[in-house]
């Protein structure tokens, strides 16, 4: 099991998000990036919205990141850890622009992008942006057919209902061979066939833990399972945050649990399939008291969880 690093401020989610978040700036989350890579965290994940509805604030919050330059950023602020989305936005953007941004990060940092997609759940976000809400799987099927076609061939073509290209070249390639990892975040039927097809993991959102295994067996049991699902991610928050962002309880997963509750967690998540987890962001005065837990889960936690 390993661990990801949850970056305060990414989000101002009132499901999970701390009060204390609300100070920290940039050149903090800077800081604390090359702070997790020192105490050996796998990853740090970005959120993406590009707007919020007015009217759906008082659930979500407003503040959100554009996945691709946030991830840069943090790349560029250290030099071994992995950077990732949690998620970005796939039929929101043009492909071919996506697996431009996703490859030039890649080849700059030396190969450490993982890229979690998702096909958008708020339809006033799509209106904003000019995308039919009722076409994002559609888009989201041919959109990852056109990006691994970009990063993977040499002379790249590709022809489509929303895109199309051919007589063209795509460089820098990734530097991962033979391309990113692609995982795909969602708990929806075809979200699950499209991880079957495409990803080397999968990230759950509304799905129960002890209901994992059997999301597990759909996507393997597909025709066209292409046999590369290795990696499961799902945080403690993950069960503090319903349908629409709608808040919810629970007490195994509250922030500030004890050393042996969160290695119990993360065992039984171990048990059921998860690879990578995330201990939820506690109850703070200060960034500096952040600094130390994050110190004392890498201390405490990690060496009873390897």
């Amino acid at each position: 099991m390993k661990l990801g690093f949850p970056m305060p401020h990414l989000l101002r989610l009132p499901a999970n998000c701390r009060p204390w978040e609300s100070v920290v700036t940039g050149a903090d989350q800077a800081r604390l990036a090359r702070w997790a890579e020192r105490l050996g965290y796998e990853m740090i994940s970005v959120p993406e919205h590009f707007v919020i509805p007015s009217g759906h604030v008082e659930r979500s919050g407003a503040h959100y990141m554009a996945a691709y330059p946030t991830m840069a950023y943090l790349a560029g602020a250290t030099e071994r850890i992995r950077v990732n989305s949690c998620i970005a936005i796939l039929p929101l953007q043009h492909p071919i622009v996506t697996a431009k941004t996703l490859a030039s990060i890649d080849w700059l940092s030396g190969g450490r992008v993982t890229v979690t997609f998702g096909v958008g759940w708020l339809p006033e976000e799509f209106e904003a942006l000019g995308v039919p809400f009722d076409e994002r799987g559609a888009r989201s099927e041919e959109y990852i057919r056109a990006i691994l076609e970009l990063w993977t061939a040499e002379e790249p073509e590709f022809e489509g209902e929303f895109v199309s290209f051919r007589d063209v070249r795509f460089e820098p390639k990734p530097v991962q061979s033979p391309h990113p990892p692609v995982w795909f975040g969602g708990d929806a039927p075809p979200v699950l066939r499209r991880a079957a097809r495409y990803a080397s993991g999968w990230w759950p959102f509304l799905t129960k833990p002890e209901d994992i295994p059997a999301k597990l067996d759909y996507i393997r049991s597909q025709p066209d399972y292409s046999g590369g699902l290795t990696d499961v991610c799902y945080g403690f928050a993950t069960t503090r945050v319903g349908e629409g962002h709608v808040a919810q309880e629970d007490p195994r997963a509250r922030p500030g649990m004890t050393k042996q509750e969160i290695i119990d967690r993360l065992g039984w998540f171990a048990e059921l399939g998860v690879t990578i987890s995330a201990v939820p962001i506690p109850d703070v005065r200060h960034l500096d008291e952040y600094f130390d837990y994050t110190q004392w889960v890498a201390e405490e936690i990690m060496p009873a969880i390897a």
